[in-house]
């Protein structure tokens, strides 16, 4: 389990992360989400005890980060991977082979998987790293971050340089090494759509501190989503008694999100007599935007 408490993190005059507070329990894949610079990178630095804190308390199983049972525990994927110019993926295997326990069966295993054997070529090992594109490199770090398998692997923007091939490897991979062992998963990625396919849980990181936290289902059952066609055209006060959170209207043609009971609601959308009701699903990004709407961005007056 992480245990975040009071965490806060500066930057010379710059408060970056101001007294959060977070628990993340053992064994779910958490997604972290928030727009540009909301300190999602900065987390998970402190979270792997590549950034020291302010101030505060970041607990792994109850040990401190910087304790070296803890360090040894953890695994973090930055947005930009870095290798030395001259590196080989051999080289680095050996790196890690020193630092972590290695299954050289199951690396071998993801990286055909992602094909990168048939990208690099059979040789692959005493491929030079600085030559590959920013896909392959992360593909590559996946496939050593799984063949680790960490207790706890911090993964940022891990969509980033992806295809949709890889993307849908990926996503599989690490559902399958969930389920094979004890590890727990912490993601920030802006792709809203794979976090939704794969997360147990989110937190919104906004103004430094975790604002919503909580599963991705149970937040969506808070709204409701539905078109409708009227005989005429209707303005958003003619919704006066529902609590809208987006209006759309096309003609006669009205999509609505609204916040409440779902019963409650849909009674009083049947009282004002649309021509054509349907209700639709909403997905992650949508809830997303509610969210960081709701705190005055990508507001439209």
């Amino acid at each position: 389990m992480i245990e975040i408490n009071g965490l806060t993190k500066s930057f010379g005059n710059k408060i970056v992360l101001n007294d959060l507070n977070l628990t993340i329990p053992s064994h779910t894949i958490f997604g972290l989400v928030g727009i540009n610079g909301a300190g999602k990178s900065t987390l998970l630095r402190i979270l792997s005890n590549a950034y020291d804190k302010t101030s505060g308390e970041v607990l792994i199983d109850g040990k401190p980060v910087s304790d070296v049972e803890s360090k040894k525990n953890i695994f973090f994927l930055p947005d930009e991977p870095y290798s030395a110019h001259s590196e080989t993926v051999s080289s680095l295997l050996d790196f890690y082979k020193i630092m972590y326990d290695f299954e050289t069966e199951t690396f071998t295993k993801y990286v055909k998987l992602f094909k990168l054997d048939e990208a690099i070529g059979t040789n692959y090992l005493n491929a030079n790293i600085s030559k590959f594109s920013k896909g392959m490199k992360r593909q590559l770090l996946i496939c050593i971050a799984l063949a680790i398998a960490p207790k706890y692997l911090f993964l940022d923007e891990a969509f980033d340089g992806l295809d949709p091939l890889a993307r849908l490897t990926f996503k599989k991979i690490i559902l399958e090494r969930m389920e094979e062992t004890e590890m727990t998963v912490i993601i920030s990625s802006h792709s809203l759509r794979e976090l939704e396919d794969l997360c147990d849980l989110y937190g919104l990181l906004d103004g430094g501190v975790i604002d919503n936290t909580g599963g991705i289902e149970q937040s969506k059952e808070s709204y409701q989503k539905y078109q409708l066609a009227f005989e005429d055209e209707k303005s958003k006060e003619y919704f006066e008694n529902l609590n809208i959170v987006t209006y759309n209207r096309l003609g006669r043609i009205v999509k609505i999100i609204v916040k409440g009971d779902p019963e409650e609601n849909y009674q009083k959308i049947v009282a004002l007599k649309p021509l054509v009701l349907d209700k639709l699903p909403i997905d992650f990004e949508e809830l997303f935007i509610i969210e960081v709407e709701s705190k005055g961005y990508l507001k439209n007056e």
